[in-house]
């Protein structure tokens, strides 16, 4: 049973794929969730990652903080800028370039830790560069969004504050919590989190993508283009990046991976701040980009790499929940 939840787990971006393709075409099989039920399904997915942390991961960040600190950085730094810059470059309609820019402005999503350990790169580490960027990203993502999409739209940078609180913070240390307290229980549930994540992640951007299908039609080539040169340059640039501090090739894919994929989950929720509704789509769209590229480039480091993971890594990777997308 457990191999067959991993086997569906890790096909994560073919279900979010899928969604979202069927919801160009028969959009009501997925806007019934929608609203409430979006923000939920998020809190949800953060509470699974909450879950698997323990106050030893947060000692473990001491043992690398060279690795997550450039990780993070390269997170807050590249990804932002070139949001920015290629919906200027593509002069893409305001909803969709604030949209843009939100997304490239958010964390790194949990869904990096499955595919860095599809590309059998260092999982613990990827592990501590998302929590990292998370609890950064409560105060980092509002600011870069009202610092970058300022000029084109009004962004309520307190309003985006504490959205990102409660879908971001609260559930995590709930998570944390109920880890601490209960861990028999926590551990028996545990299996079943990445695949209630993946499903999670997959109606909502199914959702957002059904809620907008017209726009998207109509928009999809200029769209397309723009958010996935956003993720390929953010795996290039995070890669080049550990490159030019030194790091093995390991170390290198594992930024590579946190840089390029972003929590398009939590830009979903955040975009619910602006009034155009489309501002949720580049979002949605992301969650299916960042996933592919990811999912392609692991399995090309897969299959060139003759590294093995250990037992423990691989039983660490198995209770990572895979969040936003």
């Amino acid at each position: 049973m457990l191999r067959l939840l991993n086997l569906f787990t890790n096909l994560f971006p073919v279900w979010v794929l899928l969604g979202g393709v069927l919801a160009l075409f028969q959009p009501m099989w997925f806007t019934w969730f929608k609203g409430p039920a979006i923000i939920w399904g998020l809190a949800v997915i953060m509470l699974g990652m909450g879950l698997t942390l323990t106050v030893d991961d947060f000692k473990g960040v001491l043992k690398i903080p060279r690795c997550v600190v450039i990780g993070v950085l390269a997170q807050f730094c590249f990804m932002p800028l070139l949001g920015w810059s290629i919906a200027h470059l593509f002069k893409l309609e305001t909803a969709f370039a604030v949209g843009l820019i939100l997304v490239a402005c958010c964390p790194g999503g949990t869904a990096s830790n499955v595919v860095v350990y599809l590309a059998r790169a260092n999982v613990a580490l990827s592990v501590m560069m998302t929590m990292c960027s998370t609890f950064a990203a409560v105060a980092l993502t509002p600011l870069l969004t009202k610092w970058l999409a300022g000029s084109l739209v009004a962004v309520n940078g307190w309003a985006l504050f504490l959205d990102t609180v409660k879908i971001v913070v609260a559930p995590v240390l709930i998570g944390l919590m109920l880890s601490h307290r209960f861990p028999g229980t926590v551990k028996r549930i545990l299996p079943l989190a990445p695949l209630v994540s993946v499903i999670t992640i997959a109606l909502i951007c199914a959702s957002i993508v059904g809620q907008n299908a017209e726009r998207i039609r109509e928009h999809a080539g200029v769209l397309l283009l723009a958010i996935f040169c956003l993720h390929s340059l953010g795996f290039l640039l995070g890669y080049s990046f550990a490159r030019f501090f030194g790091y093995d090739r390991m170390i290198r894919r594992t930024i590579s991976i946190e840089v390029g994929m972003q929590n398009s989950g939590l830009g979903v929720a955040l975009a619910r701040n602006f009034a155009d509704p489309l501002t949720a789509v580049p979002s949605a769209i992301s969650s299916v980009f960042h996933s592919v590229i990811g999912s392609i480039l692991a399995g090309i480091w897969r299959i060139g790499s003759t590294s093995r993971i250990s037992p423990t890594t691989e039983a660490r990777i198995v209770e990572a929940p895979v969040g936003k997308n």
